[in-house]
């Protein structure tokens, strides 16, 4: 009897023309993965049903709901497809190395097919009407450079073959924590331990009468920025910026080379004024949980530059 192993399992992801329509082959993605809980659930209610015995009657179906996180490793060239799902399409320049950018904000939003594929079974679900949520970073000393990807989709086709069984595959490039950086006012902000950021599009479920239990869709709120940085505390230039309500900008980035890097660029943040908390003889930290908000001469919240290899996407 076969099991099932992650270490066998393969995600695709594809993009859809039509909200809902998956693509046909040819249009998928390999993409490399370290966890995933995207999937479907259908509950049931229980029957309270009277005058037929203490037994109860069956219980009924519920509506389906598709959701999940999943975890990817900050790559050169994947991470512009999950950066195309949450963002939109990027404008793009240059020639080889190309410059992606990726601007919030954007009033309409792709949709994905993802197929998570377990071949010992064979299972190959097949989630459509797909919309990326959220989008969370975490920036450390060390240790593996990753993102947690909130997903939000419509149903679930079950499938026993793969969808696509040529899908394309890109080079494999991962940035790793220690080359990240965080900059305010352009210059490197010192004495940084630890730094986090999450966008979110706050999607909306469309629930409406259906015979076959999916939402009618998922469509864009009002997006957010949140995160939260944590520094030894040296100078009061944070501290002095929370006092005054003043906004400042915020750069995030992982960089190889000039030719191979990702920055994230938070164009307004407002910090809250932290405790600072004594706690015993070592170093004394501040940790300021920040928000982000539409800069209204660039026009936009958050741009993220991605530099690679990639012609388009």
């Amino acid at each position: 009897m076969s099991r099932a192993y992650g270490w066998n399992a393969r995600m695709l992801l594809g993009f859809e023309t039509a909200y809902g329509t998956p693509p046909n082959a040819g249009a998928f993605h390999v993409i490399p993965f370290v966890s995933s809980d995207l999937d479907s659930a259908q509950g049931l209610i229980e029957s309270n049903v009277l005058g037929l015995g203490r037994d109860p009657t069956a219980p009924f179906q519920d509506v389906i709901n598709v959701d999940g996180d999943v975890v990817v490793p900050v790559d050169l060239r994947n991470v512009g497809l999950w950066l195309k799902a949450m963002f939109g399409a990027p404008t793009t320049t240059g020639d080889d190395p190309y410059t992606h950018e990726f601007k919030s904000g954007a009033i309409t939003l792709p949709s994905i097919a993802v197929e998570v594929g377990l071949p010992e079974i064979p299972d190959f679900p097949l989630f459509t009407g797909v919309r990326a949520n959220s989008m969370a970073f975490n920036f450390a000393r060390s240790g593996e450079a990753q993102i947690t990807v909130g997903l939000i989709g419509q149903g679930e086709t079950p499938q026993t073959v793969t969808r696509d069984a040529n899908p394309s595959q890109a080079d494999y490039t991962r940035f790793s924590q220690f080359q990240g950086s965080v900059k305010q006012g352009g210059q490197a902000l010192g004495n940084v331990t630890s730094a986090a950021l999450t966008y979110s599009n706050n999607l909306e479920r469309i629930e409406t009468i259906r015979d076959d239990g999916k939402i009618d869709g998922v469509d864009p709120g009002v997006a957010s920025l949140s995160g939260n940085i944590t520094v030894r505390y040296a100078d009061t230039t944070l501290m002095d910026a929370a006092r005054a309500g003043t906004p400042i900008d915020l750069e995030l980035s992982y960089i190889i080379d000039a030719n191979r890097q990702l920055v994230i660029e938070c164009h307004e943040v407002y910090l809250p004024k932290p405790k600072r908390s004594i706690s015993g003889p070592n170093g004394i930290e501040a940790s300021y949980d920040y928000q982000g908000a539409k800069d209204a001469v660039l026009g936009n919240m958050v741009t993220i530059t991605l530099i690679n290899d990639v012609e388009n996407y």
